[in-house]
């Protein structure tokens, strides 16, 4: 892997939800603090909604270990298909054995266990991810489980982590009654341009790199690629595989070339694409430079965080190696480039070929429209101009 390659000592853009890397800023940091907060103060039911991705899992691992050791912690990674279910599996996990599946005797078992954590002076908290997934039945289930109580101390609490489908359910009229019992409710977005690079940088720091791997071009390139904003997994995804790109390549620093072509494979090279393109003309002024002296054309010269790539660079017979600058990782020659191999730079050059062309057409068709318009009406080449230019 690429690892000791940048000089880290773990991997930086794994997509599991590991409390070291957890990023804590922003709608991150404010989720923790009054999640923790609400379970310190006995709250019931809290619940974290956002897009995939967006870090959900992570936040609840923090959660975790902010928990006391001494409460006692359920965690279920998807909830059960019932709420018959949901009540057997929370009784098993506090040491019961129902001799019945009664719901009422059930829940009158786990609200006996309960107490007996309550009297000790401790907690139980029940964290259930991909809460989307709850149906009816086991949202009317864990409404029943928040309101165990003993005065005014809830018995229980229940973090609820889900999409934002969840909230599309529980904004239901018919879920009213459960919406009413949400002591804390957190919504995770998508991070903007600043924030995702604080973000990337974070978890290039925290696995023993420094950021500038990445070139200015890098960033503008995810920038780019998250126009409209990014989620941790997503942005996890395309960083690692820009970093393993530069990696085969024998690169020190990730360029635009490097995160383009690692956001092909997920889709998000649309944006990136033009920019490579406006990279590559900016190129090209200072490739061929005009020369006062003579004609003579000086040798290609790259420009910071820029690397330069043949236009037709699939091609078979082309035998040109990138040129990188001392930012980007190596310096290689390109002696050799095939007949088709030109460099995108050449572009607005070859375009200029068929705007002359229909100029010269359109000027011959004019002198022929004249030349017939005259010798129709039987009149003498020049006064005959003369008498369309007056026209």
């Amino acid at each position: 892997m690429y690892t000791e390659y940048f000089n880290l000592k773990i991997l930086p853009f794994e997509n599991v939800p590991d409390p070291v890397f957890f990023f804590d800023r922003d709608d991150y940091a404010r989720a923790r603090k009054r999640l923790t907060d609400s379970l310190k103060a006995g709250r019931g039911l809290l619940v974290v909604t956002g897009p995939i991705g967006s870090g959900k899992t992570t936040l609840s691992q923090m959660i975790k270990s902010d928990f006391s050791h001494d409460n006692k912690l359920i965690w279920m990674a998807e909830p059960p298909g019932n709420s018959m279910d949901l009540f057997l599996f929370i009784a098993q996990e506090l040491g019961l054995q129902p001799s019945t599946s009664e719901r009422t005797f059930v829940i009158r078992d786990i609200r006996n266990a309960l107490l007996k954590i309550n009297s000790e002076g401790g907690r139980c908290l029940v964290i259930i991810d991909e809460s989307h997934l709850m149906s009816d039945n086991i949202l009317n289930g864990i409404r029943l489980l928040n309101n165990l109580e003993e005065g005014s101390a809830k018995l229980i609490q229940i973090l609820l982590l889900g999409q934002n489908e969840l909230m599309e359910k529980i904004a239901r009229p018919e879920m009213e009654p459960f919406k009413q019992r949400i002591a804390t409710l957190e919504i995770l977005g998508k991070m903007n341009a600043d924030r995702i690079r604080e973000y990337v940088s974070h978890r290039i720091q925290v696995a023993g790199g420094h950021p500038y791997i990445f070139a200015d071009s890098a960033w503008e390139a995810l920038n780019l690629a998250f126009r409209s904003g990014g989620t941790p997994r997503i942005i996890n995804s395309l960083c690692d595989r820009s970093l393993n790109t530069a990696f085969e390549k024998e690169k020190t620093i990730v360029d635009a070339h490097d995160v383009y072509e690692a956001a092909q494979g997920i889709g998000l090279s649309k944006e990136i694409f033009h920019y490579i393109l406006d990279l590559g003309r900016r190129e090209g002024m200072e490739q061929v430079p005009l020369t006062g002296e003579n004609d003579s054309v000086k040798e290609p010269k790259a420009q910071n965080n820029i690397s330069i790539y043949p236009f037709n660079k699939e091609s078979d017979d082309t035998d040109m190696t990138r040129i990188t600058n001392r930012q980007s990782g190596t310096l290689q020659s390109a002696q050799k480039v095939s007949k088709t191999g030109l460099f995108i730079s050449k572009i607005d050059q070859e375009g200029l070929k068929i705007p002359i062309l229909l100029l010269l057409l359109s000027l011959t068709a004019l002198i022929l429209s004249i030349f017939f318009y005259c010798q129709r009406s039987e009149s003498e080449p020049m006064p005959c101009l003369y008498k369309l230019i007056g026209f």
